[in-house]
């Protein structure tokens, strides 16, 4: 099995000009020495029988695993290193009866974050695991009331999965398990594991637009015109983790960088064309609320998960500069390196001060890191 998904969609070059690869030669070098220094203090972390941190969330070492296999400064793909194999051989012995790869629920993040790591090493051997974690999370989404019709704002979407009692879904679960079934399509394609389910693709596509803040396409009450939220995404139809209060004294969704980032890839890997109004309208958004230094309209909450999706989301969308809203472009590639360099630690770590989210854990901030400086270098063309 070969990781061409990931390489075509979250790895391929965005910029065309000749002189590309001279611009970013120093910054590469720098970007791939930290990268170096960051998994060499990851594997530090590793505990003894394979895993990172908290052996109840699977999730910290499939995200670990990635970091590492996507390491430019070694084929980890070639030659396995023995505590590489050894993350993977837990991550995979985890996988429960129904499919999902977790340990204390939230099997939505937990095997999705699985399965991606599991697709970037490309082992055969994983097939078998991949495809029956692709199926528990295809069966996650969500068709209440009459079957096939998105009559429910949850409908299409994705929530936290088995062992929650979360009555609804979000757009971070849903766009983890899009991406994942994505990158794994290439697995069960030739068909010799049968006939396997998929994503009601149309149906995710309602759900997706009913997180985004544009009345055009979006049937929710809450949706506001407002500038400020105008073309972003929130965090889900039914509930966001900020709101706003309207002129009128109507709350509206606040719309947020990381999770309009998010909406942008989840449009991308759904095949929703680059003219669509939805996906012009984050675009303008995101140009409006440009930033490295925060998760823009949550200020330093989840930033570092908002590192990992925007630069995903840029390079998906083959953006090579982001126009702002003065006109000016921003070099996103140069300005997420420079931070994210300035901000790692002596041991190689990163660390976020505000721990919501789990942020306050160095294995996953770090983690998160290191997958968005890989994408950042992966992200710069060759000659």
């Amino acid at each position: 099995m070969k990781a061409t998904a990931f390489l075509s969609i979250l790895a391929a070059g965005v910029a065309t000009a000749a002189d590309t690869s001279d611009r970013y030669a120093s910054v590469q070098q720098e970007i791939k020495q930290a990268i170096a220094r960051g998994n060499a203090w990851l594997k530090s972390q590793q505990k003894e029988d394979g895993h990172w941190d908290d052996e109840g969330i699977p999730a910290f070492t499939a995200l670990a695993l990635t970091a590492a296999t996507r390491d430019p400064n070694v084929n980890v793909k070639k030659d396995t290193p023995e505590y590489v194999a050894k993350g993977y051989d837990w991550l995979i012995k985890q996988q429960k009866e129904d499919g999902g790869i977790y340990n204390r629920g939230l099997s939505t993040y937990n095997t999705a974050t699985s399965i991606t790591a599991l697709v970037v090493l490309g082992k055969s051997d994983y097939e078998p695991t991949i495809v029956r974690a692709r199926k528990h999370l295809i069966g996650q989404q969500w068709d209440t009331g009459e079957k096939g019709k998105t009559d429910n704002p949850n409908d299409g979407g994705v929530g936290y999965g088995a062992g929650t009692n979360k009555d609804h879904d979000d757009l971070s679960n849903t766009w983890l398990a899009i991406e994942a079934i994505s990158l794994s399509a290439q697995v069960v394609a030739d068909g010799k594991f049968g006939d396997q389910p998929d994503l009601d693709w149309k149906a995710a596509e309602t759900f997706l637009s009913r997180c985004q803040n544009l009345s055009a396409t979006n049937d929710q009450p809450w949706v506001s015109e407002d500038p400020k939220n105008k073309g972003g995404f929130v965090y889900s139809p039914t509930g966001s983790k900020a709101e706003d209060t309207l002129p009128d004294g109507r709350k509206a969704l606040r719309s947020y960088g990381s999770m309009s980032y998010a909406g942008l890839l989840s449009m991308i890997y759904a095949k929703v064309s680059a003219d669509d109004p939805r996906v012009k309208a984050v675009k303008e958004w995101l140009g409006r609320n440009y930033t490295v230094s925060e998760n823009p309209g949550l200020g330093t909450s989840g930033q570092y998960y908002y590192y990992q999706t925007m630069t995903k989301a840029l390079s998906a969308a083959n953006i090579a500069t982001l126009k702002l809203a003065d006109g000016k472009e921003a070099d996103w590639r140069k300005d997420v390196a420079d931070k994210l360099l300035s901000l790692q630690q002596g041991d190689g770590s990163w660390k976020n001060t505000d721990g919501k989210w789990m942020e306050s854990n160095p294995v996953l901030v770090t983690a998160y890191t290191l997958l968005a400086l890989e994408q950042v270098y992966y992200s710069i063309p060759n000659k």
